[in-house]
């Protein structure tokens, strides 16, 4: 019998054991909008970082953009039990039907980055993108000595653009004599040069151009500098990345950026999924503030 006792207390202290060491068993799961990006590789790594710390499991899902990837991905984690969902839309609202699924399985979700609409979620974590559009607008209200035509290169279905091209077109209400006379989509690099070029042969008198995002803003500064338009054109993007801040230390054409900051953002998205495991309750909004970079003085 005292042998018996001894495996019973000794199963019973391995089982608690074998609990301890898995209570965080199911983890997290995120499913990022790209790894193209140095933004988001910074994000990611941030994510990674702090999951480590806390020694959390985390599994990185990468949808390349592809809103079918990203669906299957997160139906992914949902097959797989994960206690949180941390989730950057590559689609706004496209994302709408995995964000319930998950919820519907007992799954709380987190958006990073980019926020999703039309459904509740339990935090979202991300730049004041509205904010940083105002920002923009001021300091191409600036630049432009409160005067000229402007363009933007824009990406609808992501709600943090819209949010910086809502706060940008806000602030230059302020300026009536910085008038928009230009607006198209260029999600890629390839593809906001060829909607950059298409929009200075249609306006000829653009003066400046707002970037939804570095890669947009870089693309424009290539296509104003192939038109021979350097000396007029005034170009600012939004995101703050290494080579786009480089640019606008060197690049006459590409005058500021707004800056996020990536790693903040990955850090607290984890920290928040935890404290949702925990049990704790956390904010629903969780903004910031992002910085506005013209050059190596700051």
């Amino acid at each position: 019998m005292k042998s018996l006792r001894k495996m019973t207390t000794l199963a019973a202290a391995t089982l608690l054991a074998c609990a301890s060491s898995s209570a965080w068993a199911d983890g997290i799961g995120a499913s990022l909008l790209t790894q193209q990006h140095p933004f988001y590789i910074e994000l990611a790594d941030a994510m990674k970082a702090e999951a480590k710390a806390q020694n959390v499991p985390l599994e990185v899902a990468i949808a390349n953009q592809d809103l079918s990837k990203q669906l299957a991905d997160i139906e992914d984690m949902i097959v797989k039990g994960v206690d949180v969902l941390v989730v950057s839309p590559v689609d706004s609202k496209g994302v709408l039907p995995a964000i319930q699924k998950a919820q519907k399985a007992g799954i709380k979700v987190i958006t990073v980055d980019v926020p999703a609409e039309g459904v509740e979620v339990l935090s979202y974590v991300g730049t004041d993108n509205y904010k940083g559009g105002e920002k923009a607008g001021e300091l191409m209200a600036q630049v432009l000595n409160n005067k000229g035509e402007v363009a933007i290169i824009n990406y609808p279905t992501v709600q943090s653009v819209v949010s910086r091209i809502d706060g940008f077109k806000k602030a230059l209400e302020g300026h009536p004599e910085v008038k928009i006379v230009a607006e198209q989509t260029g999600i890629t690099r390839a593809e906001a040069l060829a909607a950059v070029q298409n929009m200075l042969q249609a306006n000829p008198d653009i003066d400046g151009i707002f970037g939804f995002g570095d890669d947009a803003a870089l693309a424009a500064a290539v296509a104003v500098k192939s038109a021979g338009l350097q000396d007029k054109v005034k170009v600012i993007g939004f995101d703050g990345m290494q080579e786009a801040r480089d640019a606008v230390d060197n690049d006459p054409v590409m005058v500021g950026v707004i800056r996020q900051y990536p790693d903040q953002m990955g850090k607290k998205a984890v920290e928040t999924a935890v404290a949702v495991m925990k049990g704790e309750t956390v904010p629903a909004q969780q903004p910031i503030e992002p910085g506005v970079y013209t050059g190596k003085a700051q």
